[in-house]
């Protein structure tokens, strides 16, 4: 589980209800259903206009990558393309095709395969770099999909209000009521300005720096397996592929010094 995630939420809710409390209201006061649907299903649905459905429910399976830790395989995936330019300067690439069925991620399995294949480099760096455009631009949409509900959700939470609005001004006969009204009304508002805030954006801001992780490291494969076929020493290989490790880190440290500001 990412602690990051549940204690970052964890507190941003305690922070809000603790403050409220402490201002003598209760947590009754904003527990509200109608409220609720008005804002979830309202995003959701312009979310929905906005993008196709095989995006949406994409960006739906992602909400799950956003409170677990992956384990880097960075440091294995480089140690393994080592391996494989070691056997390559040994027994030449076309060994490494016995190799393919114990290869599991796709990307490092199909650019080897090419490899193996004997296409020349420049044509596997063309191949491979539209695979890798092909994949950012779907995992930014995947992201885009939360920006989007960020950016609806609040005035959404506006709509909803005004409609509560609407049903107080129609009983201003029952004055003592108006007051309670008008702020079970709000309600929406907080609801759109919070989910906005502390759900949608955050989480479209930890998936691109996952993302990012993702394409640091496949790039990392193409390079190296690009490397292997010109005949590159594989020690100088390894010192190479070791500057996109130090790249994958100092992204983490950027994306984490931009939520910090």
């Amino acid at each position: 589980m990412d602690i990051a995630s549940v204690m970052g939420i964890t507190l941003a809710l305690l922070g809000i209800l603790g403050g409220m409390l402490m201002e003598g209201g209760s947590i009754a006061q904003i527990t509200q259903p109608t409220a609720a649907i008005i804002v979830l299903c309202g995003t959701g649905g312009a979310v929905l206009l906005q993008f196709p459905f095989s995006i949406f429910m994409a960006a739906v399976r992602q909400v799950a990558r956003v409170f677990t830790v992956e384990v880097s395989n960075a440091q294995v995936t480089l140690s393994q393309i080592v391996e494989f330019a070691n056997k390559a300067r040994r027994s030449g690439v076309v060994s490494l095709d016995e190799d393919l069925p114990r290869i599991a991620e796709p990307f490092m399995k199909q650019a080897l395969m090419l490899a193996v294949d004997g296409m020349d480099p420049s044509s596997i760096r063309q191949i491979m770099h539209l695979e890798l455009e092909n994949g950012a631009e779907i995992e930014e949409k995947i992201a885009s999909v939360f920006e989007a509900a960020g950016g609806y959700s609040p005035t959404v939470g506006i709509l909803g209000a005004v409609l509560g609005l609407i049903q107080v001004m129609q009983h201003l006969e029952n004055i003592n009521e108006v007051g309670k009204g008008i702020a079970v009304a709000f309600v929406a508002t907080i609801y759109g300005v919070g989910l906005a805030n502390l759900v949608y954006l955050p989480i479209a801001g930890k998936l691109k720096i996952k993302h990012r992780e993702e394409q640091v490291v496949k790039e990392m494969v193409l390079e190296g397996i690009v490397s292997i076929l010109e005949g590159m020493n594989p020690r100088m290989l390894e010192l190479k592929l070791n500057t996109y490790l130090l790249e994958a880190r100092a992204e983490e440290q950027r994306a984490e010094d931009r939520r910090i500001k």
